[in-house]
């Protein structure tokens, strides 16, 4: 059995599955119909990028799961890889979405529209320049949650992306103050993030709160397939489940290290990468060295 996951915000690149596009005519279709759905130009977004939107969090979300899912079906259709030999989904933060679109649990129209809705929601979450993010490399969550306590700092872990990696949410004054403290505890390198907010923290709740009255309206399927969720790191069949965590997911925690582990403990060894670049296959080698891992993100892959 294959496990297959999905890439979240950061992993975007001008053009990317432009390839599979122009070279195959169920990924053109694709990419059509979730125009269709959003009323947004995502190829002329993603292509060519000419108004520097790609990296603008309205639109990099969408892109992202549009590429990711051109992938996965032209993968799926080239290759042969069928769902009853998936056993498990995942995705990082939005590639969570990807990860239920892909194992049929919600419709690409469903996913589509609340994916541009998150995007704008995430993106108007609170004024501009006055949140954001860090990546702290060097030291595990536990390490870093208590230096935050220790020293009564109001930042927020907000993705344990591995044991030596954690991104850190917060007022900006309060992350910028507080680069020194953790350098002079053992951090290797303190990096500021190129976002509009602080994601995956308190700022996101009234956002969360008006992204789950949409999630509540989704019509989610019940099929045999697992979800490991974002929000808990616990594996989930029961689309009542998958919809609760759903609805927790942008105000709290990535929890990837964890998600990881669980997968791990499954005895599953076999994990498939779909979607813009290699992110989550170098997080995974630093959280575990017991998977044989492929990534599929542009046509000379499929070989």
């Amino acid at each position: 059995m294959t496990t297959v996951i999905f890439p979240g915000q950061g992993s975007q690149f001008e053009g990317m599955a432009k390839d599979f596009h122009d070279n195959f005519k169920i990924s053109k279709l694709i990419f059509e119909e979730i125009e269709d759905y959003t009323s947004m130009p995502l190829r002329e977004i993603i292509f060519n990028n000419t108004k520097k939107q790609l990296d603008l969090t309205e639109f990099t979300q969408i892109c992202i799961f549009a590429s990711s899912y051109v992938i996965y079906k032209t993968y799926a259709q080239e290759k042969g890889l069928d769902i009853s030999n998936i056993n498990v989904m995942m995705g990082h933060s939005l590639g969570e979405y990807t990860a239920l679109a892909c194992s049929n649990k919600i419709s690409l129209k469903d996913c589509s529209i609340i994916l541009k809705k998150r995007g704008e929601l995430m993106n108007n979450a609170v004024k501009p320049n006055i949140t954001g993010m860090a990546a702290l490399i060097g030291k595990d969550a536990n390490y870093l949650s208590s230096i935050i306590k220790n020293n009564n700092l109001k930042l927020e872990i907000a993705n344990d992306n591995s044991p030596m990696q954690i991104v850190i949410s917060g007022e900006i004054d309060e992350i910028n103050k507080s680069k020194d403290l953790f350098l002079n505890h053992g951090i290797k390198r303190y990096i500021l993030l190129n976002v509009s907010a602080g994601f995956h923290s308190r700022f996101m709740l009234q956002a969360q709160e008006k992204l789950s009255k949409e999630i509540e309206k989704l019509n989610f399927i019940e099929n045999k397939l697992k979800i490991i969720s974002n929000y808990d790191a616990n594996i989930y069949c029961d689309t009542f489940s998958i919809k609760k965590n759903l609805q927790n997911q942008m105000a709290n925690k990535v929890n990837w290290t964890n998600s990881i582990r669980k997968l791990e403990q499954t005895g599953e060894s076999n994990i498939i990468e779909i979607g813009p670049n290699k992110v989550l296959s170098g997080l995974i080698g630093r959280i575990s060295k017991n998977f044989d891992i492929t990534s599929i993100n542009k046509i000379s892959d499929l070989k």
